[in-house]
């Protein structure tokens, strides 16, 4: 891999070039482009433009974005544009549907050179235009996001009809965009499924007097090894041997110079077998950008090389290895790429090698139509070939092509890219010394460096080795203090495919965690007390260990759980029928869950002015539809504190529960310290739960369970997490496309068995009525692919169990107005396996609007504006999870401030809440008891009792000095927390995507019980104050009015009255909390138990903010898309103050 070529040589050629291609005309829109994209505002402007104005259905819509952009246009603006933009700033308000057409055709004008009309005529003028001087093209037709079959069939079709024309020798395909599902859990089944759906359009080709060749294109990582088993079982076919195909390669990739190997092997066994030779179109990769989102949200490596530099090495060295005389004989190359010195390297290395330029060379040069027309006229006069890349689209949805234009853009503006200096290299010396030494230096890397392995390496079959993987390790990233989430499973690996595809094979017949479910059986009511017993004589031991080595425990857990990810993916796709999609996500939950809480236990314990207590014993009894991460997540949290532990895992998903409990006492939880057990739902569950010796419940289930378990027992600690009755409201300002797909995929999830499952979308205004957004939507419902998850092509996984009286109602029975938009069908004998249903015209108020129906069942609203859709969403009794989708800034701080639910979305699926990234727990009745979120900062501090080490000095009257300074230090603690502690901020700072833990302060209402102190109730009184909560007092000893009139109360809005009258009054009151002074009689705790939506916060009171402050607080994770394609948004949201994000705007 060696040349003689010298820099020298290679620059004498590109001056060349230049030269020559400086005395060529530039066409107007191209140069128009390129001067406006040389702007510093220019690149911003144009995405804008493109994405905002051009892309959305409504004109509305589009005027609003015009308004803004004509705020503040680049200095140098083409003078059609100028005055098209300077007109809609002062018009689009009153006449959007005459001005935005008129912009909307003025930018497409401008990038007209980039992508061409498919119309039949127009295109047919285009290509005898630009092949008029013997450049061929390659043609790409793009079409809308490929949701379902349908768009699917009709984008292949519309390649077949490409293929067909006369003026046509060769095309473009990608698999994404032919297939509406690529799923990697079935790798072996997806290859197999594109080849039968691609083979047509192959045969065609082959069959055809004039065959044009297909070339597959690919732009996601994880589809490279999938396009190449699909290309090698395409052209292995006989009937295809001798048909010339080709497919692309990406330098920007490690994997590229292997997989170019294996190209090259599997041609020369196609040609020594009298085949035709296979070609490979070598890129150096334009999809970085969102390549480096999906690594940082997935926690993968990012999969193409590092920099640059690197990827133009990559190129050049695969060039070095591939332009080979004899090597060309089976691979023949197209060389694309607009670097000139690249593009003359090649050109002087097959000089030097021997191999003759022009056709029949087995080299074509290719460049992108419409970008730098002069060089590609003077490369192709010098090489003999100009293969112009040129996708086209109809220009009634020629919003698809946003994508490929703001890549194009940004290759045009971004100095990292020669495109930037296209047109001034021959004017600015400075320019092209930047791009020779560019080029100088990869070609020294090319030569002295070998090519680096792929970075994407993970093998879930290597894991699993001496049953526990170590902290540090890849599978488990995080360390001690340095919490990072567990990576999900990475099915672009041919490794982990090999791996996905032997556990499926084991769920049929699995019997995981039946011995030991058996074992933990309980028929009596003795049964229960010997086993109380025996939790409560170990708890002492457990809570002496200390946090330190509780925590230790907890991290042999999770590498226990990661050593076992096959196991529990087996017993859950058994059990309750989660597909492994779903599934492996929550093995990682699961395994976060020990590693998150391990660390909070160590940080909680640090603080120095409050002292925590376990409680003796917890009882978890968990829900069936997320099997191991909740009953293990509610679990951990009780036992890091040094509580004893009984779990009830729910009958659906004993096996589960009984596996992962097994999977604890293997990682070192001892025996009595944490106790499965399975009791029947009778007298004797009923003794479990209202045995006085359980100090709390944590408990995932519905609102009424929670509801049953507090009059069992009012005094109870129930923490709880319940119902949902959640939705997306999706605005003009949407990316349809997107909408639909993440409304389709957080409504059917786990065939809608989530309790953050999206039941509703709410749309506003003209997508009501958008044939776009329904048609995608129904594709992409219609299209799931429903069964068992025995079968790893399943999209959708059966119901728990036969539908009940409810749920059935969803499946079958219409409202007054309401139609299907897709039905939903039984498709099994048993009655678990149905088809997804969409209704349409749900009313406001309506039974569908208000009720949880837990199953594969979305209906559809209408709202006319923002408000009212926003008031629609917050009208129900919960607040679980909200969504929007929307890109208008002004919308997104709307919806923000004013949705009511614990974890807003904007911009994706509001489904898969990852540990710390986006803590999980609702408002409303979503949420019982005094708890916090799950997977949060606060969720361990509910789950003990805290105390303060200096109490003692606080007396009764609140004046002696030391309960002054404990006063003091009480309101230090409160500024210092309020301002840190609470402050909203990015808790992981990711690419793409921003993730928002904020505090909003809400009413609440103050008890100070006949026990109470004025110190006490002037610390919780400032708490309050300090975080900006609106609070009632209540007091029942008039001697504590003076510390509340201290505190700024008027005497006549504080209550005097005594505790049976206090108890009366509960069940009227508006606020969700109460925070109480001094002790709960029996009264009170009754009258909470009918109210289970208020919650009782009773703890002592202590100096520190970090805990006095939770009672006055809800927590709400904001979880938002920050990115188009990969590129930053032109409007970054402040997630951490300004409007929209401001503390104290509930």
């Amino acid at each position: 891999m060696t040349t003689t070529l010298s820099l020298e040589d290679v620059s004498a050629q590109v001056h060349a070039w230049v030269d020559a291609a400086a005395t060529r005309p530039v066409p107007g829109p191209a140069k128009m482009l390129s001067d406006l994209l040389q702007d510093p505002q220019g690149l911003d402007f144009t995405l804008g433009f493109v994405d905002r104005v051009v892309r959305p259905e409504d004109p509305h819509a589009a005027a609003v974005e015009l308004r803004r952009l004509a705020q503040d246009p680049p200095a140098f603006l083409p003078r059609a544009l100028r005055r098209v933009v300077a007109l809609g700033g002062m018009t689009s308000r009153v006449a959007p549907s005459l001005v935005v057409p008129t912009a909307q055709a003025a930018m497409r004008r401008m990038v007209s050179h980039l992508i061409l009309d498919a119309r039949s005529a127009p295109l047919t003028a285009s290509i005898s235009r630009l092949t008029a001087d013997g450049t061929t093209l390659n043609i790409n037709l793009l079409g809308e996001a490929v949701l379902g079959a349908q768009e699917a069939s009709r984008r292949l079709q519309g390649v077949r009809e490409i293929v067909a024309r006369d003026d046509v020798d060769y095309a473009s395909i990608k698999v994404s965009s032919i297939v509406d599902h690529l799923p990697l859990w079935a790798a072996a089944q997806t290859v197999d499924h594109i080849v039968e759906t691609l083979l047509p359009l192959y045969l065609d080709s082959a069959r055809s007097d004039r065959p044009t060749f297909l070339n597959m294109d690919m732009e996601e990582y994880q589809d490279l090894e999938l396009t190449l088993q699909v290309f090698e079982k395409l052209l292995d076919r006989p009937e295809l041997e001798q048909l010339h195909a080709g497919i692309v390669l990406q330098a920007y990739l490690p994997d590229a110079p292997s997989a170019m190997a294996r190209v090259r092997r599997f041609a020369e066994r196609r040609v020594a077998a009298g085949g035709a030779p296979v070609k490979v179109r070598l890129v150096k990769g334009a999809n970085l950008a969102m390549e480096q989102v999906e690594a940082s949200v997935h926690g993968w490596t990012q999969a193409p090389l590092m920099s640059k530099e690197e990827t133009d090495a990559q190129y050049k060295r695969i060039l070095l290895d591939a332009l080979h005389p004899e090597q060309l004989e089976a691979v023949h190359m197209g060389v694309a790429g607009h670097n000139l010195f690249d593009v003359a390297f090649a050109h002087l290395l097959m000089g030097e090698r021997g191999i003759s330029a022009g056709e029949g060379s087995g080299v074509e040069f290719e460049m992108l139509a419409g970008m730098a027309p002069g060089q590609q006229a003077v490369v192709r006069e010098a090489t003999g070939t100009m293969r112009l890349y040129v996708p086209v689209v109809h220009p009634r949805h020629f919003d698809v092509a946003v994508s490929y234009l703001v890549r194009r853009l940004e290759e045009n503006a971004s100095s990292e890219n020669f495109l930037s200096a296209a047109f001034e290299l021959e004017t600015a010396p400075d320019l092209f010394e930047r791009e020779e030494q560019r080029f100088a230096r990869a070609l020294d890397r090319a030569l002295r460096e070998s090519s680096v392995p792929t970075h994407r390496d993970q093998d879930r079959s290597t894991e699993s080795r001496g049953g526990m993987i170590p902290l540090g390790s890849p599978a488990l990233p995080a360390v001690p203090g340095a919490f990072r989430n567990t990576p999900d499973t990475d099915l672009s690996t041919p490794a982990n495919q090999a791996w996905a595809e032997q556990v499926t094979h084991r769920i049929r017949g699995s019997v995981l965690g039946e011995e030991e479910i058996r074992a933990a059986r309980v028929d009596s009511v003795e049964g229960v007390d010997e086993l109380i017993t025996a939790a409560l004589d170990a708890q002492p031991g457990w809570a002496g260990l200390g946090v330190e080595k509780r925590a230790l425990v907890l991290r042999r857990v999770a590498g226990t759980l990661a050593a076992h990810r096959a196991e529990i993916l087996e017993v859950m796709a058994s059990e309750t029928g989660k597909t492994l999609e779903q599934g492996d996500p929550e093995v990682s939950e699961a395994i976060d869950f020990a590693l998150y809480y391990a660390e909070q236990a160590e940080r909680l314990a640090s603080l120095d002015e409050v002292s925590f207590t376990p409680r003796a014993l917890t009882l978890v009894t968990p829900p069936w539809n997320f099997p191991v991460a909740i009953p293990t997540g509610g679990a951990l949290a009780a036992l890091v504190t040094g509580s004893s532990v009984i779990m009830k895992p729910a009958p659906q998903a004993r096996r589960c529960g009984a596996y992962i409990g097994g999977l604890l006492r293997q990682a070192g939880v001892p025996e009595g310290v944490f106790t499965l057990v399975d009791v029947p739902e009778n007298e004797v569950g009923r003794a479990l739960i209202s045995d006085p010796r359980v100090d709390q419940l944590i408990l995932t289930g519905a609102s009424d369970t929670a509801a049953l378990f507090a009059s069992w027992r009012p005094e109870l600690r129930i923490l709880a997490e319940t119902s949902g009755k959640n939705s997306i409201i999706v605005t003009p300002h949407a990316d349809l496309d997107l909408a639909a797909r993440d409304v389709a995929a957080s409504a059917f999830g786990h065939a809608g068995q989530k309790c953050s499952a999206a039941s509703l979308v709410i749309t506003v205004g003209s997508v009501s009525h958008s044939r776009r957004f329904s048609a995608q939507l129904a594709d992409a419902v219609l299209s799931l692919h429903v069964g068992e998850p025995t079968d790893p092509t399943v999209q959708m996984g059966p119901v728990i169990e036969q539908p009940g009286e409810k749920l059935t109602a969803g499946l079958t029975e219409l409202g007054d107005g309401e139609s299907w938009l897709a039905r939903p069908h039984q498709l099994d004998e048993e009655g678990r396996v149905y088809s997804p249903g969409v209704r349409t015209g749900v009313a406001e108020g309506s039974a569908f609007h208000l009720t949880e129906y837990f199953g594969p069942v979305l209906g559809m609203m209408h709202a006319g504006s923002l408000e009212e859709a926003i008031r629609i969403q917050n009208g129900t009794d919960f607040g679980l999870t909200a969504g929007l989708h929307s890109l208008d800034p002004e919308e997104i701080a709307c919806w923000t401030e004013g949705a009511e639910a614990g974890n807003l979305y904007v911009n994706r699926g509001i489904t898969g809440a990852i540990v710390q990234r986006q803590p999980f727990g609702g408002w409303k009745r979503s949420a019982i008891g005094q708890t916090a979120k799950a997977g949060g900062p606060n969720y361990l501090v509910h789950l003990m009792d805290a105390s303060d080490p200096e109490a003692e000095a606080v007396d009764r009257t609140a004046g002696a000095d030391a309960t002054q300074e404990w006063l003091a230090a009480a309101r230090h603690s409160d500024r210092e927390h309020w301002s840190s502690t609470f402050a909203p901020r990015d808790v992981q700072d990711l690419q793409g995507e921003v993730n928002v833990l904020r505090h909003l302060p809400l009413p609440v209402l103050v008890r100070a019980a006949a026990d109470a102190t004025a110190a006490e109730l002037t610390r919780v009184l400032h708490a309050a104050a300090t975080v900006g909560a609106e609070v009632e007092v209540s007091l029942a000893d008039a001697e504590l009015m003076e510390a509340a009139t201290a505190s700024g109360f008027e005497a006549g809005d504080v209550q005097i009255e005594d505790a049976e009258e206090f108890s009366s009054r509960v069940p009227q009151v508006e606020q969700a909390r109460i925070r109480l002074i001094g002790t709960a009689d029996d009264a009170l705790r009754h009258a909470i138990a009918d109210r289970i939506e208020v919650a009782l916060f009773t703890g002592a009171v202590v100096r520190s903010g970090r805990v006095e402050q939770l009672a006055f607080l809800h927590e709400q994770a904001i979880s938002a898309t920050d990115h188009r394609y990969g590129n930053p948004l032109p409007h970054p949201m402040d997630l951490t103050g300004g409007k929209g994000w401001l503390r104290g705007t509930a």
